[in-house]
Parts: C-alpha cells; sequence; structure tokens
C-alpha cells in the first residue's frame, strides 16, 4: 500500500509531478490545488460515515476543508429511489477554501438512483465512479432510466469510471464467515479504499476506527479493514485508474497552533462546556431531541466530569421549563431546538425575559413553516428569534458564521446572557451544524473571564434604615438585576410572569411602573456592548457593500474573491450581533451606494435594516434546502455593481 513519488511539483494546476511504481506498472500522479468530492448512495449505503472517514484523514494530512453532509429527512429512505439518496461532499485544498464547493470534481455513485440525483452538479470532464452491480434493469427502471446510462453514451462528456464495488467487495470478503448481504455492506469501505488511493489519503486513522468502532465485533472489524485495503489495492493494480493525485497540505492557511476538524454542532457544544467552565458555573441542557440538533444533547451527555448535566425531556417546553429552572438556581443554562421547537418555547422564553435570569437558546434553523425539510438548512427563523413571543420581549441574538466559530459564538452568547441577566439566542443553522472544517484549538489564557458575583447579602437601604434585599436594583452600567441563588439567608424574593415593580420585585399593576419595566429591558438590550461592524474593503472606494449574517459567509466571502481577482471592486461586511446591532452599522451602511443582503429566507435581515435605518438594501434569497454557491452569488453580485 505505500506509493514511490518522484520529483516534486513545479506547478499545481494538474500536471503531471511524478510517477507512482505499482505492481500494475507505472502511474502518473498529478498535483491539483483542490478537489472536490461527492459520495452518494442509498441512506443505508454508508455514505455519511464514509465522507466523515475520508474528511477525517484529509484533516490529519493538513489540508484546508469544507464539507457538506446531505441525507434524507427518513432514517431509512425508500430503497434505490430519488428521495432516498443520500450524499456527502467534501471540498479539499492546499490553500485557504470557505465552501464545500459548488460542482463535484469526483461523483462516487452507489447505485442509478445516487448517479441520476448528483449528475445535473457535475460539470463536463468530472470523473464518475459507479457500482455497476447496481446498475439492474429494475433499479435503472425505478429512477425512469429507459436505457442503462453507462452505454447510451449520455456520459459520454464525462470520465466513466464503471466498477463492480460490490462484487469485488464480496470477493476480497470471501475468507470471512459472513452471508452475501453482511459483506455488501462493506462496500462503502470498498470505495474509501479507492479514493484514498486516488487522492493519497492516509490510511491508519480509519483502520484504528473500524478496530474501536467494531471492537466489540472484531469479525466485522477485521472484515470491513479487509474492504478498504481491497479498494486501496485495486486502484493501484487497475488499469482503469491510470492517474493518482496529490492536493499538498494547506501549510499557509493556518495561523500557527494545534488544529483538529470539527463539526458546528460539536464546536457550539465545546463552546457551552468551555463557557461554563470559564464562568465557573455548572452547565445544565434541558431538550427534546429534534434534528439538526440533537447532536448537541448527545455529545453534552458525555461530559458529566466537567459538571455538565443534561436532561432529555418529555417535550420541548419541559426542557426549557427545566433549563430556566436551573438558571434561577444558579446554572448556565441552555435548551437546544430547532424552528418548530421555538414556537413551542416561545411562551417560556417571554418568561424568562420577565424573570431576567441568564438563558441560552440554541436554535439550529431547518427548513419550515411546520416539520418543514428537517435535514435541510435554512435561515428563516431570524423574524421569530426577533419578535415571536407576546408583549415587548426582547432578545440578544447572535449567530455563528462558520461551523468553527460556533465555538466562539456560544461563548459570546454565555458572555451576554450571564453579564446582562437576560435570554440570548443563538441561531446555527443545519449547513454548519453537520458541516466541518479545521479549528484551531484556543489557549486557556484565550478565553474571556466569565465568572459572576452572586447576590450575598442585602443590597438596598430603606427610608427607615433597614437593610433589605431588592431583586430587581440594577447595575447602572448594564442594567442587570441581582442574580440571587435559592436558599442564600435572607435573600428570599417573589419571581413569575406578573410584572414586577421596579426595585422591590413586588406584584405591580401601576400603568407607569409597567411602562417603566418594559422600557428598561429594552434599554438593557440596547446597552449590550458588542464590537463594531468590520468593512471588508481593501481599496475603499466599493461603491456596493455585500451584507450576510450567519452561515451565508463562507459563499459569500468566496464570491467576493472571484470578483475581486477579476478587477470588480466590492466591500464585503458580515453580522455575529442581530440584536443589538453593532452601534456602527448605520454608519456603514449609508457609506455605499448600493447594499445587497444574501439570505437564505425571503428578506428577513433585509426587512430588519431597511426599517430601521431607512437604506434601501437589496434583497438576494434562496429556500431551497441548500447553502448558496459561491458563482451563482459572484453573478448576482456583479450584475448589482453594474446595475
Amino acid at each position: 500500500m505505500t506509493s514511490q513519488v518522484s520529483s516534486p511539483a513545479e506547478q499545481a494546476d494538474g500536471t503531471v509531478v511524478g510517477e507512482q511504481r505499482t505492481a500494475a506498472g507505472t502511474k502518473d500522479v498529478r498535483r491539483l490545488d483542490r478537489v472536490i468530492i461527492r459520495f452518494a448512495g442509498d441512506s443505508g449505503d454508508g455514505m455519511q460515515l464514509t465522507g466523515d472517514r475520508f474528511t477525517s484523514e484529509t484533516a490529519s494530512f493538513g489540508n484546508d476543508l469544507s464539507t457538506l453532509p446531505n441525507f434524507p429527512a427518513e432514517i431509512r429512505a425508500p430503497a434505490g429511489t430519488l428521495p432516498g439518496v443520500s450524499s456527502f461532499q467534501l471540498h479539499f485544498a492546499d490553500h485557504d477554501i470557505l465552501t464545500p464547493g459548488d460542482a463535484p470534481n469526483v461523483l462516487v455513485a452507489m447505485n442509478p438512483a445516487a448517479l441520476k440525483a448528483n449528475i445535473g452538479d457535475l460539470p463536463r470532464g468530472a470523473e464518475i465512479i459507479v457500482n455497476t452491480d447496481e446498475f439492474t434493469k429494475r433499479a435503472m427502471q425505478k429512477v425512469g432510466y429507459d436505457a442503462s446510462p453507462l452505454e447510451d453514451g449520455s456520459l459520454d462528456g464525462y470520465h466513466l469510471h464503471p466498477v463492480p464495488l460490490t462484487t469485488l467487495t464480496v470477493e476480497a470478503l470471501k475468507e470471512f464467515d459472513l452471508t452475501r448481504k453482511e459483506a455488501e455492506r462493506s462496500k462503502n469501505m470498498f470505495a474509501l479504499g479507492l479514493l484514498s488511493w486516488m487522492y493519497h489519503r492516509p490510511t491508519e486513522g480509519t483502520e484504528k476506527f473500524l478496530r474501536s468502532k467494531f471492537a466489540k465485533k472484531p469479525d466485522i472489524a477485521a472484515a470491513n479493514i479487509a474492504a478498504y485495503r481491497a479498494g486501496w489495492n485495486f486502484g493501484e493494480t487497475t488499469e482503469d485508474f491510470a492517474v493518482s493525485y496529490e492536493v499538498a497540505p494547506a501549510a499557509t492557511a493556518f495561523p500557527p497552533g494545534v488544529y483538529r476538524n470539527i463539526s458546528g454542532n460539536l464546536a457550539l457544544s465545546y463552546g457551552l462546556v468551555a463557557a461554563s467552565r470559564q464562568a465557573d458555573l455548572p452547565l445544565f441542557l434541558g431538550s427534546y431531541p429534534i434534528t439538526p440538533a440533537s447532536d448537541i444533547l448527545h455529545e453534552l451527555s458525555r461530559h458529566k466530569n466537567f459538571g455538565v448535566r443534561t436532561f432529555q425531556a418529555e417535550d420541548e417546553i419541559a426542557g426549557i421549563g427545566a433549563a430556566l429552572g436551573a438558571a434561577f438556581g444558579g446554572s448556565l443554562a441552555v435548551t437546544t431546538t430547532s424552528g418548530p421547537g421555538v414556537a413551542l418555547k416561545s411562551e417560556t422564553i417571554g418568561l424568562a425575559v420577565s424573570l431576567e435570569l441568564p438563558l441560552l437558546i440554541v436554535d439550529i434553523q431547518r427548513g419550515g413553516p411546520s416539520t418543514g425539510l428537517p435535514t435541510k438548512t435554512e435561515q428563516a427563523d431570524l423574524l421569530q428569534a426577533m419578535y415571536g413571543r407576546n408583549g415587548e420581549a426582547p432578545v440578544p441574538v447572535v449567530a455563528p458564521k462558520t461551523p468553527a466559530d460556533c465555538f466562539d459564538a456560544a461563548v459570546e452568547a454565555a458572555r451576554i446572557a450571564l453579564a446582562y441577566r437576560t435570554p440570548v439566542f443563538l441561531l446555527s443553522d443545519g449547513y454548519l451544524a453537520n458541516g466541518s472544517e479545521p479549528w484551531r484549538i484556543p489557549e486557556l489564557e484565550e478565553l474571556p473571564d466569565l465568572k459572576v458575583q452572586f447576590a450575598q447579602g442585602p443590597n438596598h437601604t430603606t427610608g427607615d434604615g433597614a437593610e433589605v434585599f431588592w431583586p430587581y436594583k440594577r447595575d447602572p452600567h448594564t442594567l442587570a438585576r441581582p442574580w440571587a441563588v435559592p436558599g442564600t439567608p435572607g435573600l428570599e424574593h417573589r419571581i413569575g410572569g406578573i410584572e414586577k415593580q421596579d426595585g422591590t420585585g413586588n406584584i405591580s399593576y401601576d400603568p407607569a411602573n409597567h411602562d417603566f419595566m418594559v422600557r428598561t429591558r429594552q434599554a438593557k438590550v440596547d446597552g449590550i456592548a458588542v464590537p463594531d461592524l468590520q468593512v471588508d474593503d481593501p481599496d475603499g472606494d466599493a461603491r456596493l457593500l455585500v451584507l450576510g449574517w450567519g452561515s451565508t459567509y463562507g459563499p459569500i466571502t468566496a464570491a467576493v474573491r472571484r470578483i475581486r481577482k477579476e478587477g470588480g471592486r466590492i466591500a464585503q461586511a458580515h453580522l455575529r450581533h442581530l440584536n443589538p446591532f453593532p452601534h456602527n452599522l448605520g454608519e456603514v451602511l449609508r457609506g455605499y451606494d448600493k447594499v445587497v443582503i444574501p439570505e437564505m429566507n425571503l428578506g428577513q435581515l433585509a426587512t430588519l435594516v431597511r426599517a430601521k435605518y431607512l437604506v434601501d438594501a437589496r434583497s438576494y434569497n434562496q429556500v431551497n434546502g441548500m447553502p448558496f454557491k459561491a458563482e451563482q452569488l459572484a453573478t448576482a453580485l456583479k450584475e448589482a455593481i453594474d446595475d
């Protein structure tokens, strides 16, 4: 399985840079600067696992990368059908990249449905590896092929590699005591081995992973490793694959540090744990499982050693109710959900606004409304986060921009919640949650100090000189009220959803007091300290500003780079804080003749910006369950520049 590569490359554009001596003779080795691979098959074919393993080896090799898992909502969608296709796209490069890529260079199609569902995304000249064993007449008819696409000339514009993956896998595993059906399940490992050979990926990590995953079934582990090695050896010995490829590590793309590959949900989980440690508070998660947020519950349940308590509630309302109770008890409290769950939690979020307790509401957005598209991405919960409660109930909103940034966004959301005693929305989405990229593990001293001081005794002197505790006596700088842990002697106080009197916290129906409390809660949120918006405008003379938020960062930035490479002038800014907005946002917007806001909704941020700043912000919208493509955005932005 070792290979020998000759002299180093002089170019990185796909030119031949060496030779690989194999049992089949000498094969060319070509160096590329980047590659986009998509694995596709039935949802039971193991495409997500295959993509994840290829990604892990690519990360360990040192490439920059970005991934896009795409799978049906059903646990086991109908086999061989277009709705049942599951895919995993990986973009890796020897330089800094920002998106999973617009169009795959390589498609691995495990059956006719996978080919038909994905062929439209491939550029001419792309490589297609198909599992010919699955191209039976019945399987092809099921997806509308009247004739075999492998033989009718429809794929003549592509580099087609017909490989009997199933047969080769079964043959490789004939020495194992497995049924044919059991052996066939390892065909994804054969495909992974073949692609690992094609792109010179390390193999040790995958073999170690398989031994660990099937530690209680060593025969299954050995069979999968054998299939994996057989795929590698097939690539090395067959004449059909005359070329393999190198993509050098992205040595200059990363600042010095220790890196690991991380998904958005995992980074967010680690951010919550880090925030609790920096605050010296126990972390409590009250949650009900919902796609695509459930991974956070799964991950946090593994970290009891860090003082994490997880509670899987019977429904969304119970989950946030328990979390709010934990906040009252002195924990860093979190509830996780997606759009439908936010609707159910809205009354308790309003209660948290009234009680003025720190609570993180993590919304991993997905396609809606109602059940909508559980496994597809969208940014359509912004207005729900801003206004989806009765009465005037302002809540700060923070949004990460990349999978790795979910860590920092979680820490920032915790900072705001703790410092200002308020619930905070953390708006991620399915694209960030399931996608992955390299993440530099921060040093401990880089993390902010989030420690808070609980109320310890009386904080007010009455007119008669008595020392008393006022639960709504506010910090003059943050307007936060004291955080009194239940059971602290002398700090007994009343809480609940009925309006409270300023200072004393007594129930009050006084109109003037209600007006004051409503305005004070709004002023507290408006006064949250957030960094000024940074604008990327290299020449300082762009007339158009593209403004984004959340997961549109990667596609927008990639599009901006393309425009600038062609000589276009364009400015870019990206919002992390959506409530309150950065104080300089209005000034920034008024500094440009045109403002374009791409969003995966029908213009929710644009609506807020137009209303608040009275600027003619133009929307560019997409709600098809998929992230923007860089070329698509570049075309739209160039048209806006020329308009």
